[in-house]
């Protein structure tokens, strides 16, 4: 069960904001036609947000599929009860078949060989291995290239042991679609789904949008999308940030475990990278570090809110631990902080606010990798 109050075992953890995903879900769900379908991605611990227990609100919410990128993400979904289909969107190693038939799992395939292997596994176990041909446009990470797809589907159709399920290619620049490179991607994967048409091959479900397409292009939406970044509240684009509103799902929060008042030009942490100035100064120590999420490179450079106000984070983020100066000025008076006092390092306290897109520009990085870092060691708390 998804934890649903702080947990007791340490003074860090994420929250994640159940009606928040509802809404994004709600949003997606709301750019397709009746007949076109919802795959959400989940890989990757679901971006730090939780797997099962995201996927279980998704479901309720509407989705119709569900995409993650190894096959033991795919058996940690139906062992936690996940029942609709589940894509595996690359291609697994033939050892990994017995699982993939046993937890009936939908792997892309793109060689012959493990097209093959996959059919006897299935014809031997008594089963039909559902699957989806993955096509090479253009990004040129996986898939059949698009100019041999339709030898490749005469190549493996022969075998009773397989299904094509769907067909389906990744953009590799869908945050420009009036972009040279998109527009390629897009003809090349028309002209193989018409070419397998026209050969009189099953197709199956059609689809090619990621979170930015599915935004900004209704034209490539085919029988299905599939959304990921965008159902957490993170926007893959100032683009898409135009065209949708979608709510942040994940924030981060810590309590205080240590104040002390140290010395003028006392260092703080490694290296002491930081040193009390002639100003009083609180030190305060949070329980999370880069072995959290929190990157180092962002030591001394990033805040955290404390009782509404931005405070600077001081010293070497450690791999445990960190800490913050609340410092007086003649500007204002800084509250005072005491062990167990809250502290937000991402997310909203009253008017002030920190983003995971925050994060992401002071590491030069983009918001998927900080929200997956933050989920990795982190409890989860489900509002």
């Amino acid at each position: 069960m998804p934890l649903t109050h702080e947990p007791a075992l340490r003074w860090a953890w994420v929250e994640i904001h159940q009606g928040a995903l509802r809404r994004n879900v709600r949003a997606f769900k709301q750019l397709l036609g009746p007949r076109q379908r919802l795959c959400c991605a989940v890989k990757a611990d679901a971006y730090g947000h939780g797997a099962v227990a995201s996927a279980k609100i998704m479901h309720a919410t509407g989705a119709d599929m569900f995409a993650v990128a190894t096959v033991a993400e795919g058996i940690e979904l139906r062992e936690g009860g996940i029942v609709a289909p589940i894509l595996v969107l690359a291609e697994p190693p033939i050892t990994a078949i017995e699982h993939i038939l046993a937890y009936d799992l939908m792997p892309a395939i793109y060689t012959s060989e493990f097209a093959l292997a996959f059919g006897e596994y299935a014809v031997h176990a008594g089963k039909v291995g559902k699957y989806h041909l993955a096509i090479d446009t253009g990004m040129n990470r996986i898939g059949v290239h698009h100019t041999e797809a339709l030898e490749f589907r005469r190549s493996i159709d022969f075998h009773r042991g397989i299904v094509c399920d769907g067909v389906f290619t990744h953009f590799a620049t869908a945050d420009e679609p009036d972009g040279w490179d998109y527009k390629l991607q897009c003809r090349r994967f028309e002209e193989v789904i018409a070419a397998l048409k026209d050969a009189g091959f099953d197709c199956g479900l059609v689809h090619c949008d990621n979170t930015a397409a599915s935004i900004l292009d209704a034209s490539t939406h085919f029988d299905m999308v599939r959304a990921g970044i965008g159902l957490y509240g993170l926007q893959p684009c100032g683009l898409t940030a135009q065209k949708i509103q979608l709510d942040p799902v994940m924030s981060v929060h810590a309590r205080i475990t240590r104040v002390v008042n140290p010395a003028m030009g006392e260092g703080v942490s490694y290296n002491y990278t930081y040193r009390v100035p002639r100003a009083r100064v609180q030190l305060c120590t949070l329980p999370l570090g880069y072995g959290d999420g929190l990157a180092r490179v962002l030591s001394n450079r990033m805040d955290v809110l404390f009782q509404g106000q931005r405070v600077r984070q001081v010293g070497n983020i450690c791999m445990d631990q960190c800490m913050m100066a609340i410092q007086e000025t003649s500007a204002r008076q800084m509250p005072t902080a005491e062990i167990g006092d809250y502290v937000t390092i991402i997310g909203r306290d009253g008017d002030a606010e920190i983003t995971l897109d925050e994060h992401a520009q002071m590491r030069g990085t983009i918001n998927y990798e900080v929200a997956c870092d933050f989920g990795m060691r982190l409890e989860k708390v489900y509002r």
